[in-house]
């Protein structure tokens, strides 16, 4: 596992932004698996204005979706969906036709979460899955104890995520009690696997994460089973790393030709 220490969350927007578009230049049709909430926002912007200045041609690249709310209906502002095709989809200029995701509103759940599933595989696989993480450990919806082996599946929300997410609805009330995520398994089977995090409060969950032991508790450790993950965070969240200095001097003296 690499770890990469930026400055701030515009720092880390850019690196993986950047990232992102020397994937697509080696592979123009990668598929890009992309999460939600703020904190990806500043990667999203970043490649979307790379777009924009000619720097990379992303019209063949497809976009892929880690997780989505049951019960939401697919027009929904909030459903993963929605926010997706709002936030990466559009920006980047691609037509709804490049954007795979699992049927939130599906009848049978249980059938959705293996087709998404098969889907990816047929699909050829995820090139480069951005990841947040959340204050618990958790990656896409996979909360603590969730199996290291797991695929998409449905999965209960934990009170602390809820409530985490409760400042994208009107009320806590409005927030759904159950999703669809790719499952552990599912999200190591991607070829690169990149986790920004950035804010004070995910210090923990990163530490625990990058220097704890590999365990079901905290979902996110199992990163470091992974031959191809980066993690991404900004001093805050560097803040409970006991190895920061260590992290700052390898990424220092990398050779320039090996990327993120």
């Amino acid at each position: 596992m690499e770890v990469v220490i930026v400055p701030d969350a515009a720092a880390g927007g850019e690196l993986i932004a950047e990232a992102l578009a020397t994937l697509v230049r080696r592979k123009p049709e990668a598929l890009l698996g992309v999460a939600t909430g703020s904190t990806p926002l500043p990667v999203y912007e970043a490649l979307a204005a790379k777009v924009r200045a000619g720097e990379v041609d992303a019209s063949r690249a497809r976009i892929c979706q880690l997780d989505e709310y049951v019960g939401l209906p697919a027009g929904h502002p909030e459903s993963y969906r929605s926010v997706v095709l709002r936030e990466v989809v559009e920006p980047l200029g691609l037509d709804e036709s490049a954007f795979m995701g699992p049927d939130g509103t599906a009848e049978d759940v249980q059938a959705a979460c293996e087709a998404y599933d098969r889907a990816l595989r047929e699909a050829g696989g995820v090139d480069l899955q951005l990841l947040g993480i959340g204050t618990d450990g958790h990656i896409g919806f996979n909360e603590p104890c969730s199996s290291l082996a797991s695929r998409t599946r449905i999965k209960t929300l934990t009170q602390q995520t809820r409530e985490d997410n409760a400042r994208f609805f009107d009320s806590l009330d409005e927030v759904p009690h159950h999703v669809i995520t790719q499952g552990i398994g599912t999200i190591l089977e991607a070829r690169h696997l990149v986790l920004l995090a950035t804010g004070e409060g995910k210090a923990d969950a990163v530490a625990q994460a990058v220097e704890g032991p590999v365990a079901a508790l905290v979902p996110a450790s199992a990163l470091q089973l992974h031959p191809h993950a980066t993690v991404v965070v900004d001093e805050a969240a560097a803040g409970k790393l006991k190895l920061a200095e260590y992290f700052r001097a390898t990424y220092a003296a990398k050779p320039e030709w090996q990327g993120l």
